[in-house]
């Protein structure tokens, strides 16, 4: 789980994230974080709607590279 901490300096830099939810990059949330409490995150995405997600979510900076998941099974099945 992200640190609150963490979270803080994410919202005062005004730093877009990645939140990887699934092995599956289309599932990814990227955006803004505006707001949290014990349990969820609150993240603006780039059309301006809120969403909120779980804080046990891998919350990354939106620049670094996406990781694929340890175990997820994914590759060419061409």
């Amino acid at each position: 789980m992200i640190s609150d901490e963490q979270l803080n300096a994410y919202r005062l830099s005004g730093e877009r994230i990645r939140v990887v939810r699934d092995a599956l990059e289309s599932n990814d949330v990227n955006g803004i974080v505006v707001a949290w409490d014990a349990t969820h995150v609150m993240v603006r995405k780039r059309n301006r709607k809120i969403v909120k997600l779980d804080r046990s979510y891998s919350y990354r900076p939106f620049e670094e590279p996406r990781e694929a998941e340890a175990g997820d099974g994914e590759g060419s099945n061409e």
